[in-house]
């Protein structure tokens, strides 16, 4: 079986990174937790994601999430458990991925031959990943498998998500970027989210945007106007080579064909979701196109 290069890597996760992000820009876990009297969507946002580690402080949430300013995950983070807990969180964010899909794609689809062989291909790659080194993932890998095709093609795209996601903040970690340098550095490249996005979801202040740039400029990693040197431009592509390898062991299990198909079939599911509206405006062009190929840190 031959082996998917590390661009047909890195193809495959940015389709099924954008099938598993539908989740995020639809209001049912909201909905879902308003009823254990959460009605914050942050709240929301960081108990759906960190459910799967347990009632854990903000500690390990910063952690696993790295780009998070630490006092927003601790505004949050322990108290949501006091209204509801970890496995009901889950069980939520299935209920959740559940509607969402089925906005996003419709029954049919859904229920689709198409679904069914996407949930078989992907949970067939999450075999070939590994848990040490990689927290966030290993506790998603801890929790069953659903039933239904849809919910499983689901979870094994957050599966291998996360476990990209994790090997990514190994390598910031080797190239000495922070969580706020690295969202800083991503949005100046032209590859990541837009700025005025990341202010609002993150935590983080505008001086603490700037204070990042600065240290970022002293590294000869950015320009005075705010954009990558081609220093900055060779770490950046350096940093995705790295994250390509370090997460091939999915894709190397599923072989080259079946990755190619993987990436066909999850493509046209989120081009399904993108006709339906899920995705704002804004992000169109970051989930549709390639540039959902590039790790957004956390």
């Amino acid at each position: 079986m031959t082996a998917p290069s590390l661009g047909a890597v890195r193809r495959c996760h940015g389709a099924l990174n954008a099938l598993h992000s539908t989740v995020y820009f639809t209001p049912y876990l909201d909905k879902e937790l308003a009823g254990y009297g959460i009605d914050d969507s942050m709240a929301a946002y960081l108990a759906g994601r960190a459910a799967a580690l347990g009632p854990v402080g903000p500690g390990p949430v910063t952690a696993t999430f790295y780009s998070f300013h630490h006092d927003l995950v601790a505004r949050h983070v322990p108290r949501v458990w006091e209204h509801v807990s970890p496995d009901e969180v889950w069980a939520a964010r299935l209920r959740a991925a559940d509607a969402t899909l089925r906005q996003a794609l419709g029954d049919r689809t859904v229920a689709g031959p198409e679904v069914a062989e996407a949930a078989r291909l992907a949970l067939r790659a999450a075999e070939g990943c590994r848990r040490p080194g990689r927290p966030l993932y290993a506790a998603h890998a801890d929790k069953p498998v659903p039933d239904e095709p849809h919910l499983a093609l689901w979870y094994a795209a957050t599966l291998l998500r996360e476990h990209r996601g994790d090997g990514h903040i190994a390598a910031l970690g080797e190239a000495g970027l922070d969580g706020l340098e690295a969202l800083v550095s991503h949005s100046a490249s032209g590859e990541g989210m837009p700025r005025e996005i990341v202010m609002a979801k993150r935590g983080w202040t505008d001086a603490d945007w700037s204070a990042a740039e600065e240290r970022l400029r002293a590294r000869g990693l950015m320009t005075a106007e705010g954009t990558l040197t081609p220093a900055g431009h060779r770490l950046r592509r350096d940093l995705e080579e790295t994250t390509d390898r370090m997460d091939l062991a999915p894709y190397e299990r599923l072989g080259a064909e079946a990755t190619e198909r993987l990436t066909e079939l999850a493509d046209g599911l989120v081009a399904e979701a993108a006709d339906s509206g899920v995705f704002p405006p804004v992000l169109l062009g970051f989930f549709t196109g390639r540039n959902g190929g590039e790790e957004t840190p956390r």
